[in-house]
């Protein structure tokens, strides 16, 4: 985004708008910690916001600040519909095609409403007025930070976004262990607790509210967790009949993946769920190194995403998914094992 993009962006702002805000579907701490991020911030410049998800998300997010005010497009469709015909400027976060919002795919393509990116994940479409996307970036809350900074106004930073930035940032960096993780993504953190973000807090809140069903669908994961040592690759299946018996709720199996790729000398993790609702096998993938699950996940699971954390789906049963994934390993090997 350059200075003339901004200028524009700035003498846009500068008059009260109709903004919707509107993160991807199933959004995660990052669509959720950067669309309120930004709500709170458009908010002192007197606009009318609104934040707009596809569909509900996991209930370790809903205590963060504005989670009261968020609309889901799945259960509140015309209100939702009505709020994008009538957006002056529909802001979209932490995705880059409209395809990942689910069903508010169509209302969103036929908007007039002026468009404004903010992503940073690979290959975006071309839809955006104005596109803010750098696959550098650790989080799309560290873009948002980095979008205030741009516009002269990281002195209107308080508490509340400063909390809903440093969600995403820690959710989408593996608590700062992912490689993604740069000095300026401390910097920047930094800069958040100063503004009066709890870290502490948050971290327990994110990570520290299991239900004990959930750690015991943990431990059937745990149970079902496969190696392949010559590709130095491990995964997760969980079926339908096994989220059931254990009561899952949306979110229980954020980060079981990780298990996997903790694994010594595992360089490439997946978890494989299956949503029968849906009719598809899920697919969670994860890579250390170099190696990227990106381009796997776009070649053989119709997904994306980044090069050490992507995801994709599969139309095939449970055990045909594996069994393609296991097929296909051997065409990696040389890559896997050279990391």
């Amino acid at each position: 985004m350059n200075k003339q993009d901004i200028s524009s962006i700035k003498q846009l702002l500068s008059s009260k708008k109709k903004i919707v805000i509107v993160p991807h579907k199933n959004p995660d701490g990052d669509a959720i910690g950067s669309t309120l991020g930004l709500y709170h911030y458009l908010l002192k410049g007197n606009h009318q916001v609104n934040v707009l998800v596809p569909n509900d998300y996991p209930t370790f997010l809903k205590w963060i600040p504005g989670n009261d005010t968020i609309l889901k497009h799945d259960s509140q469709t015309k209100k939702c519909d009505t709020l994008i015909e009538e957006a002056d400027i529909i802001f979209t976060l932490d995705f880059n095609a409209f395809h990942r919002t689910g069903s508010m795919e169509s209302v969103l393509t036929k908007s007039k409403a002026l468009k404004i990116m903010i992503d940073h994940h690979q290959a975006p479409d071309d839809y955006a007025t104005y596109m803010f996307s750098d696959v550098t970036m650790s989080s799309t809350c560290e873009m948002v930070y980095h979008f205030i900074d741009m516009l002269g106004d990281t002195s209107l930073i308080d508490t509340n976004i400063s909390t809903c930035l440093y969600v995403g940032i820690m959710t989408d960096t593996g608590s700062f262990r992912f490689l993604s993780t740069t000095s300026k993504t401390h910097q920047i953190v930094a800069q958040l607790i100063e503004k009066g973000a709890n870290n502490t807090e948050i971290h327990n809140n994110i990570y520290d509210t299991n239900s004990y069903e959930r750690l015991q669908l943990l431990g059937c994961a745990l149970s079902n967790l496969k190696v392949i040592p010559e590709s130095k690759t491990a995964y997760i299946t969980l079926s339908q009949e096994e989220l059931y018996r254990y009561d899952y709720k949306k979110g229980d199996t954020e980060g079981v993946v990780n298990y996997a790729l903790s694994l010594k000398d595992t360089v490439l993790a997946a978890i494989f769920i299956e949503d029968k609702q849906e009719g598809i096998i899920k697919i969670s993938l994860r890579s250390k190194g170099n190696f990227s699950v990106n381009e796997l996940s776009r070649a053989h699971f119709s997904g994306g995403g980044h090069t050490n954390a992507a995801g994709g789906k599969s139309h095939l049963s449970m055990e045909d998914t594996v069994a393609k994934f296991i097929s296909i390993l051997p065409s990696y090997n040389k890559a896997l094992n050279d990391e």
